[in-house]
């Protein structure tokens, strides 16, 4: 074969030709990557939502609920054993953490009252932010959340008059992980009432229990 002269025409044919070549190959790992990954977030979600509630046996479709001042909606599940309500899920967020976006599932009975929580995504530092996935259900001191009311309770962190323990040494993502908390209960307490145009109703979740 040939070899091709050293001109700047062979040189950008040869860049083109690696350049299309990556990005086939990256297209191709994402193709086969994508379906995974969703059918594991979604898993993960599906297991969040039995964490986080009493014992159910149907859930009604998802409610996005939206509130003031944020962009994204929050995703409400409202549960039922038989034909009676024993609370509701809601995905939360809050961009406020130390080292960027917390979501939260938050468990809440009929009352208001928070049943559990889970976290589903976070980026806090290891060994320091990281333990708000246990911290606050943690039957320790003014550590744990479970079975107190955001509307009663004041669920902020007690160097801001609050009555929770932030986690040692991090404050921050404390203060951002009770946000999504009280977010949560705000969306789950929000006027579902449709002519308010506050919830739209998606497809159905199907839950293996």
């Amino acid at each position: 074969m040939a070899k091709l002269e050293s001109t700047f025409k062979n040189m950008v044919l040869v860049l083109t030709g690696i350049t299309i070549f990556a990005a086939v190959a990256l297209g191709s790992v994402y193709s086969l990557t994508k379906e995974p990954i969703a059918a594991s977030k979604k898993a993960k979600q599906e297991n969040a939502i039995k964490e986080v509630l009493p014992e159910f046996d149907r859930l009604d479709a998802e409610e996005l609920i939206s509130l003031e001042g944020f962009e994204a909606p929050f995703v409400l599940y409202k549960a039922y054993k038989g034909d009676e309500f024993v609370g509701a899920a809601v995905q939360s967020y809050s961009g406020n953490g130390f080292s960027g976006e917390i979501k939260v599932m938050v468990g809440f009975d009929p009352e208001g009252a928070i049943v559990n929580y889970s976290v589903l995504e976070q980026k806090e530092t290891p060994g320091l932010g990281t333990k708000m996935a246990d911290w606050f259900k943690t039957e320790k001191g003014k550590q744990d959340i479970r079975g107190k009311n955001p509307e009663i309770n004041n669920l902020t962190v007690s160097k801001d008059g609050g009555e929770v323990d932030a986690i040692t040494a991090a404050t921050i993502s404390s203060r951002a992980f009770l946000e999504t908390i009280r977010y949560a209960y705000s969306a789950y307490k929000q006027d579902y009432d449709a002519a308010s145009g506050a919830t739209e109703k998606t497809d159905s979740v199907t839950l293996n229990q």
